[in-house]
């Protein structure tokens, strides 16, 4: 199958909103969503439906999942409120789908998608070390057209990356320098009821001052469900495992490089995984990616991605879906994100890896 042969739109949205005020910056989002975000709901609709969750309990946990951020931020519930206004839809419409990872942890019948990322400490163009960081964002080849660039100011900081329709934030990188890789988790005992990851990585790129700050930031937060954020600053990267259990730290490899599939790395919380989810996928990917770290030099954004890039016979780090299979089994590599806190960029490709010389990029500055 082509690399390009799932549907992409032409341009990809880009959405930036500036506002002090919260549910001002929510509903400047969801006015330019509009059409594009009920399309989103009307796929996660039937996601929901294939895993056989009743569409009443994903209005209550969309619900629950309110009722834990505004116990938490309420500002955070402010902005998801005014996305629902300006697009036109129901508050707990929006709140399901900034809780669609602990609604989705329900079911067994839709696993989730795979991403591998790589953070590596470099020597930086002025002298001293930075970090660089690159990932693919892999997810259901159905949702190829439900994600967009944002660009959100008025907040403690302002941040640049890419997030699905609706979805408050995912991967970025904000003003202070702080960047955010995120990877899916996943972990027997994830529920609805806390706190959204999805929810948890917005409050990061607004909050966060530094790696450290970040991680702060995580530590405090009432979770129920699983997820990895790879934070990282000029100076600094942490590796976290999020779970019910916990938070986890996990070291770096040789060379203060971090590494992250879609498993577990600590002993605590590997011990209730739903290996089913990811196994043998992830252990392979990240096998093949550390062997690859192990005999490549420590250099640029060029680099990093070429790690990324895989062919028939590898693991499919580079991920390209199937056509024979059914919804909620087509995944594909739907952007490749380069970030560098030390610069503030966002480097999105709209494509997989292999296709960083014939696909849109886009660069955002925080």
């Amino acid at each position: 199958m082509p690399l390009s042969a799932f549907p992409r739109p032409e341009r990809r949205l880009h959405v930036a909103v500036d506002a002090v005020e919260p549910a001002e910056r929510g509903r400047q989002r969801g006015a330019r969503l509009g059409e594009g975000l009920r399309a989103a709901l009307d796929v996660y609709d039937r996601l929901f439906g294939l895993a056989e969750i009743p569409g009443a309990t994903v209005r209550d946990d969309a619900h629950r999942a309110l009722d834990a951020i505004d116990a938490f931020r309420p500002a955070l519930r402010e902005q998801i409120e005014g996305i629902a206004r300006g697009a036109g839809v129901e508050p707990w419409r929006v709140a399901a789908l900034n809780a669609r990872t602990e609604i989705l942890a329900r079911g067994r019948a839709v696993p989730p998608g795979e991403c591998s990322t790589v953070v590596r400490r470099v020597a930086a163009p002025g002298g001293g070390t930075t970090h660089l960081g690159v990932q693919t964002w892999d997810w259901h080849v159905e949702l190829g057209s439900s994600w967009h660039t944002v660009d959100s100011a008025g907040g403690t900081h302002r941040y640049v990356g890419l997030t699905e329709h609706g979805i408050l934030a995912k991967i970025g990188v904000n003003s202070a320098g702080l960047a955010l890789h995120f990877n899916i988790l996943g972990h027997r005992d994830d529920r609805a009821g806390g706190l959204p990851v999805h929810v948890l990585a917005a409050l990061v790129l607004e909050e966060a001052d530094d790696a450290a700050h970040a991680a702060a930031l995580v530590r405090s937060a009432p979770l129920s469900s699983s997820g990895s954020f790879l934070l990282f600053d000029r100076t600094r990267a942490v590796l976290l495992d999020l779970s019910p259990e916990g938070v986890f730290e996990v070291p770096p490899l040789v060379g203060a490089t971090h590494l992250r599939t879609n498993h577990f790395l600590s002993p605590r919380p590997a011990r209730h995984e739903k290996t089913w989810l990811y196994q043998p996928d992830s252990g392979e990917r990240y096998a093949f990616l550390r062997d690859r770290l192990d005999r490549a030099p420590a250099a640029g954004h060029d680099e990093l991605l070429r790690l990324l890039v895989t062919g028939p016979g590898e693991p499919p780090v580079t991920c390209v879906p199937d056509p024979e299979a059914p919804l909620g089994r087509r995944w594909a590599s739907l952007a490749t994100v380069l970030l560098d806190p030390a610069e503030r960029t966002a480097r999105i490709l709209d494509g997989t890896p292999a296709e960083h010389a014939d696909r849109p990029w886009y660069t955002l500055r925080a």
